[in-house]
């Protein structure tokens, strides 16, 4: 039998492929632009008979059902690995379970906790020889979850790129349900940079050399920086997220290196880009590995923290007890550019943040309780704002303390170091 008639036998239509789900699976579904929804909101429509399954993802770019109605609640349970503006939105509801880990483990979370035993996703239509790729965004952990799964469950969208690199397709034979439904791509709307966003980026854009290999991820600040680095030469890229600045920097002929991601996120035009052959998307237990890292050199990872501690310590991802985002690989990138050489990591915030009891310095002599340390001050190199770069590795506390205050709000420096004084962090 050739894989045509394979895949023919195999086809059903999206309610058919959904039956597919039973009690008590936990299911894998690929994220954003890679998650195949018309096939999950059918397994919504079926919540009824179901009890106890699971789904897990990150970054939603959907409202799916199962997340806006405490009915799913104990028959269809949804989980995300990294919290974004969906998952805000719906979590009141009850229904969403957060977990903040970082993307390099993400792959033993799934296998060893979560025991997802189903994967979901979509595809590409198949090539010649019956391989679906993965798409933009299905690199980055299917190819662990179809390795151990029970069922695999596939929605084929000629929307979905044909991607290039490792564990990045499945033949027709390996999966278990074939369905078809055309849509648009979901994207990740794109943010503006602000004046603020413009300085920070200003500020670090000297310290990446010529011939380095970035990595830096999204938002109105990563596209200061990106589209600053348009006089750069000889760029590589080795990054979690390739985003529509990286896309841009290699149209203008500023990246001429090696081009390695987990997963391509942002507009349409950057998920169509994603099929280029120069472009590698390799599963990020892989691109995030702080020893694969480690071996490129002139690394220059560049990521957003929410606030810092006058030590350097980094929070990234709640604003006390709010969870608002999720670790992601910013602990991953800060890591394996400490040990490249030449290699350098930035954590980049505005210096103030305006709140309803007005402004707030988003430096501080100690974080809000309950504050995630994303990133623990040991491991921090330069932090950066508006007003400057502070270079605080391997520094003694005092001088970390001092540098800190240096880069933050002029209104707020004085008040800052009477704190650390009465702290004992500095001397008077």
């Amino acid at each position: 039998m050739d894989w045509k008639q394979i895949y023919n036998s195999k086809l059903v239509s999206v309610e058919e492929a959904a039956a597919a789900i039973k009690s008590g699976d936990r299911i894998w579904f690929a994220p954003c632009s890679g998650a195949p929804i018309q096939l999950l909101e059918a397994l919504a429509d079926r919540v009824d008979e179901l009890q106890d399954v699971h789904v897990i993802s990150g970054l939603y770019l959907h409202p799916f059902k199962f997340m806006k109605d405490p009915k799913f609640i104990g028959r269809i349970n949804a989980h995300t690995m990294f919290y974004g503006p969906y998952e805000r939105n719906f979590f009141k509801v009850g229904n969403i379970t957060i977990n903040s880990v970082t993307f390099s483990k993400v792959h033993i979370y799934l296998k060893d906790y979560f025991k997802a035993n189903v994967l979901a996703t979509e595809v590409s239509p198949p090539d010649d020889e019956g391989y679906m790729t993965y798409g933009a965004m299905g690199v980055s952990w299917n190819g662990m979850v179809a390795d151990a799964a029970e069922r695999i469950v596939v929605q084929v969208n000629k929307a979905q790129p044909k991607v290039n690199g490792i564990e990045h397709r499945i033949h027709v034979s390996k999966v278990d349900a074939i369905c078809e439904f055309d849509h648009p791509l979901p994207p990740l709307p794109q943010a503006t940079p602000t004046e603020t966003d413009n300085k920070i980026a200003d500020n670090l854009i000297s310290y990446i050399p010529d011939g380095a290999t970035i990595q830096f991820g999204v938002g109105g600040l990563a596209n200061a920086i990106g589209y600053r680095l348009e006089s750069k030469k000889n760029l590589s890229i080795h990054t979690e997220m390739f985003t529509d600045s990286m896309m841009h920097l290699v149209k203008l002929g500023a990246v001429t290196g090696k081009m390695v991601a987990g997963f391509g996120l942002g507009s349409v035009e950057l998920y169509n880009f994603m099929a280029d052959p120069r472009v590698e998307l390799i599963p990020n237990r892989i691109v995030n590995d702080p020893s694969e890292i480690a071996k490129v050199d002139n690394f220059i990872s560049i990521n957003g923290t929410l606030m810092a501690d006058l030590t350097g310590q980094a929070c990234s991802e709640s604003i006390g007890f709010f969870q608002y985002s999720s670790t992601g690989g910013q602990l991953d990138f800060v890591t394996g550019a400490a040990l490249s050489k030449g290699g350098k990591s930035f954590l980049c915030l505005p210096s103030t943040i305006e709140t309803k009891d007005g402004i707030k310095s988003t430096i501080t002599s100690e974080l809000l309780p309950g504050a995630a340390v994303t990133t623990p001050r040991s491991a921090v190199m330069y932090m950066v704002t508006e007003h400057g770069v502070a270079d605080i590795y391997l520094r003694p506390i005092p001088e970390r303390v001092k540098a800190m205050i240096g880069i933050a709000h002029p209104d707020f420096r004085e008040g800052l170091r009477k704190q650390a004084i009465e702290a004992g962090l500095i001397r008077a």
